[in-house]
């Protein structure tokens, strides 16, 4: 079951805005985002320099990212053995704001990822904001994947071993299609 808090804001048909919260500090969580090695245990690895406008390069790996395995579902069987998706840095204010272009290939070109931390006592709130879908399907698709990896990203920040990643997957994206049968 999934907690209806972790469901994102919509604030208008071309945003979705996660929050969570994690154990800090700061710059722990910060370490995940941007260092290649970490954010590959929860997103990605692909180097990204500290710099506006500098394109960077993501390599996923889903099933790498728990220990546990799951068959893959037969729609994702293209990227079965790694996707690569190109971006761009927007913003980089460590250890506090991190923005990037998303290049998804999904209709009309590249939208944007907004990621900001802010101190709260122990914990770190994160709030991931995604903005310009090309498609109402483009958007379903990657508010979903950002969900699971974000449930990722919970479980490595909270020292726990996240489930398989198709596992987690099947139960989030079968909770957003219950959603939107409403």
């Amino acid at each position: 079951m999934i907690d209806e808090a972790d469901f994102p804001e919509q604030p208008d048909a071309q945003s979705v805005c996660f929050t969570r919260r994690a154990p800090g500090p700061i710059e722990r969580v910060w370490s995940y985002l941007v260092e290649s090695d970490r954010r590959a245990q929860w997103l990605a690895a692909g180097d990204m320099k500290a710099e506006i406008g500098a394109p960077f390069e993501l390599l996923f790996h889903h099933a790498d990212l728990s220990p546990h395995q799951a068959p893959i579902p037969e729609r994702f069987r293209a990227i079965e053995h790694g996707h690569r998706s190109e971006h761009r840095v927007t913003r980089f204010e460590p250890p506090h704001v991190l923005g990037f272009t998303w290049s998804d290939g999904m209709d009309g070109g590249p939208s944007e990822v907004l990621i900001e931390l802010t101190d709260e006592g122990d914990h770190v709130k994160l709030v991931l904001t995604h903005r310009q879908f090309g498609t109402p399907d483009a958007r379903r698709s990657v508010t979903g994947g950002w969900h699971v990896h974000l449930e990722v990203l919970r479980e490595r920040l909270n020292g726990r071993t996240p489930p398989a990643f198709w596992t987690l997957f099947g139960t989030i994206d079968a909770a957003y299609g219950q959603r939107s049968a409403r």
